[in-house]
């Protein structure tokens, strides 16, 4: 490989759960008194919960209101979802080959800190992944670079030394704002062949990824 190290994302990369991020915040703006569709909500899943806060409610999640809905949405998700959530196909086999090459992995995702840990459980992946940076090390998350940054600093590599899998528009923002190699699996559903255009390279999920693990290594 022309890279040492994998940077991850979660949510809709290794585990199916994008559907049901958008609805939690349907069934919390409900509870608060928002009238939110799915339809609403789903495109503005793989940003982080601060931003999908604002953009549905106009609050901000440093004032009580906004701070609360937040916190409630992702209550409602480890609550009413994520057990009944499923691993990506093929996630665990190809972090597998990752670690069995030597490749290091480290989850960058907008996911707030305390969802990290049961997302990669429920991915069935944990034991797996070597770092994570989240929502809670940076300043702005998806599709702002701080995470893949963060990412890259922590696992002491230069940006072209990474490749980053995602799933959403959001995801290529932040690589390519962070000079990092991407390429994105179709398996989070919502967006086009052609919403995810900016990336190096599509592939259907990380099963499909593996198929053609060789030609990862022109990535760089």
């Amino acid at each position: 490989m022309n890279w040492t190290t994998a940077i991850l994302d979660i949510d809709g990369t290794l585990i199916e759960s994008n559907d049901a991020h958008a609805r939690a915040w349907v069934d919390t703006a409900g509870e608060f008194g928002y009238e939110v569709a799915f339809e609403q909500v789903r495109p503005l899943i793989g940003m982080g919960g601060s931003e999908v806060l604002q953009a549905l409610t106009g609050l901000r999640d440093s004032e009580p209101d906004g701070r609360q809905i937040k916190n409630r949405s992702g209550e409602i998700f480890r609550e009413r979802y994520l057990p009944g959530l499923d691993p990506a196909p093929g996630a665990r086999a190809l972090l597998q080959r990752f670690e069995a090459d030597g490749i290091r992995r480290i989850v960058a995702t907008s996911a707030s800190p305390d969802h990290v840990a049961a997302l990669l459980a429920q991915a069935r992946v944990d034991d797996l992944v070597e770092d994570a940076t989240s929502s809670g090390d940076v300043e702005e998350s998806k599709p702002a670079p701080d995470i893949v940054e963060a990412a890259l600093e922590q696992a002491g590599c230069a940006p072209r030394q990474a490749l980053m899998i995602g799933d959403t528009p959001y995801d290529i923002d932040a690589a390519s704002k962070a000079a990092v190699a991407i390429i994105v699996v179709r398996c989070g559903g919502w967006w086009t062949d052609e919403d995810l255009g900016g990336a190096d390279a599509i592939f259907d999920d990380p099963a499909d990824v593996l198929e053609h693990y060789r030609q990862l290594a022109f990535f760089k």
